[in-house]
């Protein structure tokens, strides 16, 4: 098939562009014709046409309109079996919604905040200009098909949305096995540590992702401060704001204990230093997290309200936390996970084992095919 995929540029280690690298690449294996339309910021991917778009950087508002806008102009110049977008567009036939639902979203980060910073969360253009494309795009003539990366993402935006059953399906991401595989233990773990300035013997909480507050860091460190074992330690690798979260370890007492990692291109290594994973996001569509950690064969501390929670199975090879800003019901999970010991290895790695980019693949294209031409 010829197939135009529309996405912003991704890379090879970020979580959500990782998955995205591995579906385009396995679109490629496949023997798909796949054109890719991104911004200029998008690396040459091999196998790819790919078609970059002239956007507007900043502001946010004006990236976004002049992407939507650049990327219905891209496409209308060329023939393709299917067009799929995986950012909020203005022509798509397959929507992957991999960053949820923006009304979802707001309505989280609206419980957190007063009256007035409500209403001017509301109010604001950027928000305003997603929550008009997200309404298009789930709009009978907006697109053919939604695809949901979790259970919980499709139910969230058929409820909102009032869409039929029959709108909506879920095709869980891939995870690159052979990248994340419990052998990196061997291969980096005590080298990591040693770099890191961790004992070997300590246990080591491993926090990854960008957008520090969605993903729940602040509650994570209020839970790992309530831990018995002084000897562990969180280290926190991803994009954020680090002060505030440096501030609230001082003030409990912890700031000797966590390890600020930043961004990093070799995040495999980092879990091969890791005793355990915790992701207790506020509002996580997915969160290939899960998955690379199951795949490394480390159990996961997660989120009921994090889809990816749907591939963790609570006392088997993690746990999951109902309400993930209860510091209390943190320390709980992190208490369980570190009294199990180390036996997780085996049944974490087969939970991973089924979500594979040549799975994901595959469930695209029955879908097109289901869908019949356009």
């Amino acid at each position: 098939m010829k197939l135009a995929i529309i996405c912003r540029p991704f890379v090879f280690h970020g979580g959500l562009e990782t998955a995205t690298a591995g579906l385009v690449g396995e679109f490629v294996r496949q023997g798909h014709e796949v054109h890719l339309f991104s911004t200029v910021g998008q690396r040459d991917v091999p196998g790819v046409r790919l078609h970059r778009l002239k956007v507007i950087a900043a502001p946010a508002l004006a990236r976004v309109v002049s992407f939507a806008l650049a990327a219905k102009a891209a496409v209308a110049r060329d023939r393709f079996d299917v067009i799929q977008s995986h950012e909020r567009t203005l022509v798509q036939d397959v929507y992957r919604a991999g960053e949820g639902c923006h009304r979802a979203y707001l309505d989280v980060k609206a419980r957190q905040l007063g009256a007035l910073a409500r209403a001017a969360l509301r109010a604001n253009p950027y928000h305003r200009a997603l929550l008009s494309l997200e309404r298009r795009i789930f709009s009978p003539a907006g697109t053919r098909h939604i695809v949901a990366i979790s259970r919980l993402g499709q139910a969230e935006i058929l409820r909102l949305y009032g869409l039929p059953d029959s709108r909506a399906s879920v095709i869980y991401n891939g995870v690159d096995q052979e990248r994340f595989q419990p052998a990196n233990r061997e291969r980096y773990g005590a080298g990591m540590r040693a770099a890191l300035g961790i004992q070997q013997s300590a246990w080591v909480v491993l926090f990854v992702g960008s957008g520090f507050e969605r993903k729940g860091l602040g509650p994570l460190v209020e839970g790992f401060a309530l831990t018995k074992t002084r000897e562990s330690r969180l280290v926190v690798v991803g994009k954020g704001e680090q002060a505030p979260y440096r501030a609230l370890a001082a003030r409990l007492g912890v700031a000797e204990r966590i390890v600020w990692a930043g961004a990093q291109p070799t995040v495999e290594q980092y879990y091969a230093a890791a005793d355990a994973v915790a992701l207790p996001a506020l509002y996580e569509p997915f969160g290939n997290v899960h998955l690379e950690a199951l795949a490394s064969g480390l159990p996961v501390l997660a989120s009921a309200r994090a889809g990816g929670s749907e591939v963790v199975s609570h006392g088997r090879n993690g746990w999951i936390v109902q309400n993930p800003e209860d510091a209390g019901q943190i320390r709980d999970g992190l208490e369980a996970l570190r009294e199990a010991g180390g036996g997780w290895r085996d049944v974490a790695r087969a939970a991973a084992l089924p979500f594979t980019f040549e799975a994901q693949a595959r469930f695209f294209t029955d879908l097109y095919r289901a869908l019949g031409p356009r």
